[in-house]
């Protein structure tokens, strides 16, 4: 594997091969084999990149908003004309179809676009004559160096929630994104500087725990944002934190849909299987758990069943449904529920294993799996298992459904589908999960509002984009304003008032 490309960090403009020798494989899950290999920083290669971007702070900081937003409308014209090299290289390093990338990269370039209207965005408030020739305004600055660390199943677009605001409120930034799929933070970063970046605003390091750790704990990063799963996003929260850094760490999720008897049940099937499968199931706003109230189970699995016998699952690139898994452990971890299923006494619907793929036999793949009758005691049920695997839970009402839902432990997204606006409205104040989908099932806010889950989903309380992230990345400041008269003299000791 020696002569196997390796991918560099991105550091003050240009590429960086980095002191630490150690690399990892990046695979090519549709086929099965190591495609190239990633540098994996230490501790010195995440400083490097932090004293580039501390040194560009001051600069980008204090250059004019006119000049910022025209990198930023630069970098989103040429990202949405060369967005089909990204999303080939999302379907060679991920494995999702093209379709799926495609869509990926839109919704990142929603949250470019928002960016674009930062000098908007970051106004402050005026207060004239507060009290007598006294005014009082407000100021939005950047915080300095943040750090970013992004996970596998979304190589472009959680980047894209974050780094734009990011800059364009005049911080500097080091990515860190996932070591499974590290080419598109690369590729990112080069438009960048294509599109006027000054080196050392945008620098990306590949690495693991050691990488992660350095970020955390490094005195000249001002904040982290984070996406992952649950036991991980908890971790960077308190470590971040504890060291005096604000944080947004989005965790893991169990997302479920309830479906009331009222509604249009071939809607409902076909919106579980578009939330359960897509992506291989790679989402952390994926459907993986349906809640049917009876009496319409028995239908809703027929018709859900009936859509998974049509799906093509295979290489990305030709055009098929479904993609691979990301690795082969990771697949062999999916697949082993299957087991658990049937031992815990759900009724295996769909199996995936050994299906007929489009695509090399030696990829991670694993088909479209669906279980029926899941008890919430079961491991099946109670894990975020991250993969192609869709579980029906059947109930009796309404109300045992949205008791099933708040017990959960995650909150990050729900969906009810149903043609009663009274239920609906219900639904949706009384759950107790950060994102609510009404008749849609993946509800992933647009990019002027924010993303966020509730309970173990979210540490903190700082979601993504939208008003959360100028918020997050950017400080108010408070100015009270007297110009004296030049006859004003005298001294007054007294406490300030409104006089």
């Amino acid at each position: 594997m020696t002569d196997l490309p390796v991918i560099t960090h991105w550091i003050d403009g240009a590429p960086f091969d980095g002191s630490s020798t150690r690399t990892a494989p990046v695979f090519n899950p549709a086929l099965g084999v190591v495609a190239r290999n990633v540098r994996l920083a230490g501790t010195g290669d995440v400083d490097t990149a932090v004293a580039s971007a501390q040194a560009a702070y001051p600069a980008w900081r204090d250059t004019s908003q006119a000049r910022r937003q025209s990198v930023m409308f630069s970098f989103r014209e040429l990202l949405n004309a060369r967005k089909g090299e990204l999303a080939d290289i999302l379907t060679a390093e991920h494995g999702k179809v093209t379709s799926d990338a495609l869509g990926e990269i839109a919704r990142g370039l929603e949250v470019v676009e928002f960016a674009l209207g930062m000098p908007h965005l970051t106004k402050g408030e005026y207060s004239e004559n507060v009290s007598t020739g006294v005014d009082v305004y407000t100021l939005r600055q950047p915080l300095g160096v943040v750090g970013i660390i992004s996970p596998f199943n979304f190589p472009a677009m959680v980047p894209l929630w974050f780094f734009p605001i990011a800059i364009a409120a005049g911080n500097t930034v080091v990515l860190k994104p996932s070591e499974k799929d590290p080419s598109a933070s690369n590729w990112m970063a080069a438009l960048m500087t294509e599109a006027g970046l000054p080196a050392g605003v945008l620098n990306v390091v590949h690495g693991d725990k050691e990488a992660v750790d350095a970020l955390l704990v490094h005195p000249d990063v001002q904040a982290i944002s984070f996406v992952g799963s649950t036991p991980i996003a908890k971790y960077i929260y308190e470590t971040a934190a504890h060291h005096g850094k604000r944080v947004q760490a989005l965790g893991g999720a169990k997302n479920h849909m309830l479906v009331l008897p009222d509604a249009d049940l071939d809607l409902a099937a076909d919106a579980a299987v578009n939330a359960g499968f897509g992506s291989a199931g790679e989402r952390c706003m994926a459907i993986s758990v349906v809640v049917a109230v009876e009496p319409v189970a028995d239908e809703l699995v027929a018709k859900i069943t009936e859509r998974l016998t049509g799906l093509k699952v295979g290489d990305g690139m030709r055009g098929c449904d479904m993609g691979p898994l990301i690795t082969k452990a990771h697949r062999d971890k999916v697949a082993s529920y299957i087991e658990v299923a049937r031992t815990d006494g759900a009724e295996v619907v769909v199996d995936g294993r050994g299906i007929e793929v489009d695509g090399d036999a030696s990829g991670f793949w694993l088909g479209p799996t669906l279980f029926d009758r899941v008890t919430t005691s079961s491991a099946v049920y109670l894990d975020e298992i991250f993969g192609p695997v869709l579980s029906i839970v059947r109930v009796g009402s309404y109300t045992e459904g949205l008791t099933l839902i708040n017990r959960s432990r995650y909150g990050n997204g729900t969906a009810i589908f149903t043609n009663d606006g009274g239920a609906a409205r219900r639904f949706q104040n009384e759950v107790q999960v950060g994102m609510v989908g009404i008749n849609v099932p993946i509800p992933v806010p647009v990019a002027y509002h924010s993303f966020g889950g509730w309970k173990d989903s979210l540490f903190g309380d700082a979601k993504a984009y939208g008003p959360a992230g100028i918020a997050f990345y950017t400080r108010e400041k408070a100015i009270t304003s007297r110009w004296l008269d030049p006859s004003h003299g005298g001294i007054n000791l007294g406490f300030p008032h409104n006089a």
